[in-house]
C-alpha cells in the first residue's frame, strides 16, 4: 500500500517511515511544550515578558552563530544526536528544578527562553540531518510525505496538554515531550545505519554553506540594506512580527483569570485548532490562491483579515475574539503568508539567499520581537493605553503590513519578468508597475 500510495521504493521504506516518525516526534514534543510555556506569560507583567524576549533575541543570535561554526568543523552525524539528547535532558533538569523548589519564577523565566532557544533548532537541524541522509533525486520524492510527519506531530502534540494538563499537571508534560525527544537519538542512530546498509548512500553529505555563511561576515547585512527588495521582505518581516506581538500581549492579558493548567488546555487546543486549519488550507488551497491572484493578493489577504479582525477586538476586547482572531492570523500565515513568503527568496541570487536570510529569518525576526515587546511594553504600562486603544495601533500597523505585502508582491513580478519567468498569477507590464 505504501509503494502503491507514494514514489517510496522498496530499498527506501525503512529509511522514509523512521526519518517520519522522527520529524513526528520532535514536532510533537514542541506542541507539548508550546502551550506549557506561553501559558507562564500571564503570571508576569508586560515589561517582565519584553525583557525576556531581549533576552531570546540575545541567546538567539548567540547560539545560530555557535551552530554554524560547530557544523562547519563536526560531522553532522555527531552532532545531531548530541543536539537533541542535551534538548531532552535540559527539559528533564526543568522538571527536576520544578518540583523541588519552592521559588521557581527564576525556573520558570529561564525555560520561557529555554522552549524560543529550542523552537529555532528542533526542525531546522532535522531537514540538515535529511539532506545529509538522502540523494537529491531521493528527496525530491520522499521530502513531501516525510514532512507530513512533522504535521501530524503538529496536530496530535497539542491534544495532549489539551487533553491532559488539568489531570496531570503541567510540570508532568515536560517529562512527556523529553521522552519524545530521548527516542529521536535511536531514530537518528538507526537512520544512519540505514543511510549505508539500504540506502547505499555512505558518500552523501548535507551541504551546509548556508550555515558557514562563508566570506565576509558582514556580507549578509551588506546585501540586506542594499538590495531594495531585500530590505522589502525585512520591512514585511518586521511588520509582521510588530502585529504577532500585540496580539500575543493582548492574549496574555485575557487569559491572566484563569489558572496555569487551564490557560495551558485553551492554547493547546487553540494550536491544535491552527495546525488543522494550516494543514487542510496548504492542502486544497494555497497553491490555487497564488496562481489565479497573483503574489501581490496573496501577500495581502492576511493583514486585510488582521485589520478586520483587531477592529472587532477593538469593539469588543473579549477573549473569544482574540482567540478567533489568533487562530485566523496564524493559520493564514503558516499556510498562506509564509509560502509566499519564501517565494520572494526564489528571485534573488544564491549568494543573497545564503548570506541575507539568515540576517532577514533571525536577525529582523528575532529583532523584531525585541523591539515590538518594549514598545508594547511602553504603551501599555508606561502610557497605559487600554486593550481597545492597543488593538487600533495593531490594527495600523497590519494596514502597513498589508500595503507592504502588495509592494513585495508587484517586485517579484516585475523581477520574474526581467527574468524571462513567469510569476505566479497574472504578470503585469513594467510600466504597470
Amino acid at each position: 500500500m505504501l509503494l502503491r500510495s507514494t514514489k517510496v521504493e522498496a530499498h527506501e521504506v525503512r529509511a522514509a517511515a523512521c526519518s517520519f516518525l522522527m520529524a513526528f516526534l520532535l514536532m510533537g514534543s514542541y506542541y507539548i511544550l508550546r502551550p506549557v510555556r506561553d501559558a507562564m506569560a500571564s503570571d508576569w507583567t508586560d515589561a517582565e515578558v519584553s525583557f525576556l524576549w531581549d533576552i531570546n533575541f540575545l541567546i538567539s543570535a548567540s547560539i545560530v552563530a555557535i551552530y554554524g561554526l560547530t557544523i562547519s568543523h563536526i560531522r553532522l552525524k555527531n552532532v545531531v544526536p548530541v543536539v537533541y539528547g542535551f534538548f531532552a535532558l535540559s527539559f528533564v533538569s526543568f522538571y527536576l528544578l520544578v518540583s523541588t523548589i519552592a521559588d521557581r519564577d527564576l525556573v520558570d523565566k529561564t525555560f520561557y527562553v529555554w522552549v524560543s532557544v529550542f523552537a529555532m533548532f528542533h526542525i531546522s537541524v532535522f531537514w540538515s540531518f535529511m539532506s545529509d541522509t538522502f540523494r537529491k533525486t531521493q528527496a525530491e520524492r520522499l521530502f513531501a510525505m516525510i514532512g507530513s510527519g512533522a504535521s501530524l506531530g503538529a496536530i496530535v502534540g497539542p491534544s495532549i496538554p489539551t487533553l491532559f494538563a488539568s489531570m496531570i499537571g503541567t510540570d508532568m508534560l515536560l517529562l512527556i515531550a523529553s521522552t519524545g525527544l530521548l527516542l529521536v537519538i535511536p531514530l537518528v542512530l538507526y537512520i544512519y545505519y540505514l543511510k549505508v546498509r539500504d540506502l547505499d548512500n555512505a558518500d552523501v553529505e548535507a551541504d551546509l554553506s548556508a550555515a558557514k555563511m562563508g566570506g565576509r561576515w558582514w556580507a549578509g547585512f551588506q546585501h540586506f540594506v542594499t538590495n531594495p527588495y531585500l530590505l522589502g521582505i525585512g520591512i514585511f518581516i518586521l511588520l509582521y512580527v510588530f502585529v504577532s506581538t500585540f496580539i500575543y500581549f493582548e492574549q496574555k492579558h485575557l487569559l491572566a483569570e484563569y489558572t496555569r493548567a487551564e490557560r495551558t488546555q485553551i492554547l493547546g487546543g487553540i494550536d491544535w485548532l491552527i495546525n488543522v486549519l494550516t494543514f487542510g488550507l496548504a492542502f486544497f488551497a494555497t497553491s490555487r490562491i497564488v496562481t489565479r491572484f497573483g503574489m501581490p493578493v496573496t501577500l495581502v489577504l492576511v493583514p486585510i483579515l488582521v485589520v478586520l479582525a483587531l477592529g472587532i477586538l477593538a469593539l469588543a476586547p473579549l477573549l473569544t475574539v482574540l482567540l478567533a482572531l489568533q487562530v485566523a492570523r496564524r493559520s493564514g500565515n503558516f499556510a498562506i503568508t509564509r509560502p509566499a513568503r519564501e517565494m520572494l527568496f526564489t528571485q534573488i541570487t544564491q549568494e543573497e539567499r545564503f548570506k541575507a536570510k539568515p540576517v532577514v529569518d533571525i536577525v529582523v525576526y528575532r529583532g523584531g520581537d525585541a523591539v515590538s515587546s518594549d514598545i508594547y511594553a511602553w504603551f501599555s504600562e508606561g502610557l497605559g493605553l487600554s486593550i481597545a486603544v492597543m488593538a487600533m495601533i495593531g490594527a495600523g500597523v497590519a494596514a502597513a503590513w498589508g500595503a507592504v505585502g502588495v509592494q513585495l508582491g508587484r517586485m517579484y513580478n516585475r523581477l520574474a519578468y526581467d527574468q524571462g519567468a513567469s510569476a505566479p498569477g497574472p504578470v503585469p507590464e513594467p510600466d504597470s508597475v
